[in-house]
Order: structure tokens, then C-alpha cells, then sequence
């Protein structure tokens, strides 16, 4: 069997495995609405939101309403993303509408106890969005609306996104009351930060740049305590014209504390900058052996 031949399998195969992992995300989500959040007069945000809102309204299934009301999204996110991300949306938003319908009559979970539900129900659906969503598909086409409107509005995705579910949740007002409106925003809010750590994993990366007076000791110290090596740059200030040598060094977050300890036991008075990083492929950042 040829190289291109394996590589076109494997390509294939990763394909399905993606969609069976999006397919999983949104059933996993449904079960979220159907058995927690729905019985419970709570509602989530985005287009999914609106579906709920629009089906208690109007009698018509939640499934049907997330299909018809997802459609002008999913070709947003065609023109803006690209075919692939389209694709794996397609079959995310048919398995969301579809695991509603199946799941519509399953007993509830939890009943009546309002914090719960919030928290329960937030971490279930933002678990499954969040599969979805790192596997290449969306469950819900208000994000891509908002990085649409970003590029013609003088204002920030995340600025948008919260803006446009303010005004689900003012809608959601209307059927759910005052208190549902609230404690939908609480679980949306949940399930914002479930959906953020299953898709950068729960370990995740962050990036130091730091510039100190002893960066050889910091260096070394790094090296020996945690097994990571760093690179140094070298800046110059802008008013002094003194040149440094900064350190960047990117490590794992369970390693956060420790990293912060090394800092400030070389040097109290370092210049250290952090910030999240997304995703770390190549290189050498693989963990040398410190035992």
C-alpha cells in the first residue's frame, strides 16, 4: 500500500472520528436541556436560546426551531470559517435538534433547587459544546454572527457575543421571568468557562517573559526544578537604552505556582509578564525528566 494511500486512511479516518466526537458533544448537550435546564424553566443562550423560548411560545419542537433558526449561521460561518468548520456545524446542529427530540421526555435529573440546577446544568452543556467545538463544529451560530459583526463594528468579539445573549436573555425574560432570565445567565456563563477549559484541555499553557537581573541562575534554576527549558531575548529599554535579556519560558499551568516561586526566591523585584496560550505544538517543549 502506497504512502498516499495510508495518508488519505488516516485522513479519513480522522475525519469520522472528529464527526462521531461532535455527534457525542451534541447529544451530551441535548441531555443538558432536556433532563436540567428546560424542566426547570431555565434557558441557555445564543441561537439555542432563542429556539427554547420560540418552542415554549409556540408549541413547535425545540429540535426544529435550532435547525430552521441555526441555518443563516452555519452560512455565515461557510463564508467567514471556511467549508470544513461548516460541515462539522451541519452535523452538530442536526444531532443538537435531533437529541432534543429524542430526549424531550426523559425524566428530569434535578427538580427545584435553583443553584443546582445553574451549576449542573452549565457544566454539562458547556462540556458538550465544548467537545463539539474542539473537534471543529458549533452547536450554536451566535459566535460566528459576532466575529462577522467584529469586522464591520468598532467593537471586540467577546464585546458582541455578550451583548447579543443580553438580548437573549431579555427575551428569555418574557417566558421564563425575571428569576429565569437570571439564573439562564448564570448557567450560560458556566458553561462559557466549561467550553474554554475543554478546549485548550485542563492542563493548558501559559507563557513568562521575564527580565531580571541573574537570567543565567533563573535559567538554570527552571531547568533543574521544573524541566523546562526557556530562550532568552535580548530587548533594550526605552528610556535607559540598558539592554536585558528576557526570558520566555512556556509551561504547563500545574506549574504556575512553582514557576512563580522560582521568580521570586532568584529575584523580588523581576519584571514578569504572563499570559494564556492557546495551543503549543513542536519545538522542544516536551518535559525533560527532573527526577
Amino acid at each position: 500500500m502506497s504512502t498516499m494511500v495510508k495518508q488519505r486512511r488516516m485522513t479519513g479516518l480522522k475525519k469520522v472520528t472528529r464527526a462521531i466526537a461532535v455527534i457525542i458533544g451534541a447529544f451530551i448537550t441535548a441531555y443538558g436541556l432536556e433532563a436540567i435546564l428546560i424542566p426547570n424553566n431555565v434557558s441557555d443562550g445564543g441561537v439555542t436560546g432563542l429556539s427554547i423560548v420560540g418552542s415554549e411560545l409556540m408549541g413547535i419542537p425545540l429540535g426544529v426551531l435550532i435547525a430552521v433558526l441555526n441555518i443563516p449561521f452555519i452560512f455565515l460561518g461557510y463564508k467567514q470559517i471556511g467549508k470544513s468548520f461548516a460541515i462539522y456545524s451541519v452535523i452538530g446542529i442536526a444531532s443538537l435538534a435531533y437529541g432534543t427530540s429524542i430526549m424531550h421526555h426523559i425524566p428530569t435529573i434535578i427538580q427545584g433547587d435553583t443553584l443546582l440546577v445553574t451549576v449542573v446544568g452549565g457544566i454539562i452543556i458547556g462540556f458538550g459544546m465544548g467537545v463539539a467545538l474542539r473537534n471543529g463544529g458549533a452547536l450554536d451560530g451566535i459566535d460566528m454572527l459576532a466575529v462577522l459583526l467584529s469586522r464591520r463594528l468598532p467593537f471586540g468579539t467577546s464585546d458582541l457575543i455578550l451583548f447579543l445573549n443580553l438580548f437573549v436573555f431579555i427575551v428569555v425574560s418574557t417566558v421564563f421571568g425575571l428569576q429565569g432570565a437570571f439564573l439562564s445567565g448564570i448557567a450560560y456563563f458556566i458553561a462559557s468557562k466549561v467550553i474554554h477549559t475543554v478546549e485548550e484541555g485542563l492542563s493548558g499553557s501559559k507563557t513568562y517573559k521575564v527580565i531580571t537581573s541573574q537570567p543565567e541562575l533563573m535559567v538554570e534554576t527552571i531547568r533543574d526544578r521544573l524541566g523546562r527549558s526557556a530562550t532568552y531575548n535580548i530587548v533594550e529599554g526605552g528610556y535607559s537604552n540598558e539592554q536585558f535579556k528576557e526570558i520566555t519560558c512556556i509551561i504547563n499551568r500545574l506549574e504556575d505556582s512553582k514557576m512563580k516561586e522560582i521568580i521570586y526566591e532568584i529575584d523580588k523585584q523581576a519584571f514578569v509578564v504572563v499570559y494564556d496560550v492557546a495551543e503549543v505544538k513542536g519545538g522542544n517543549f516536551k518535559k525533560r525528566d527532573i527526577h
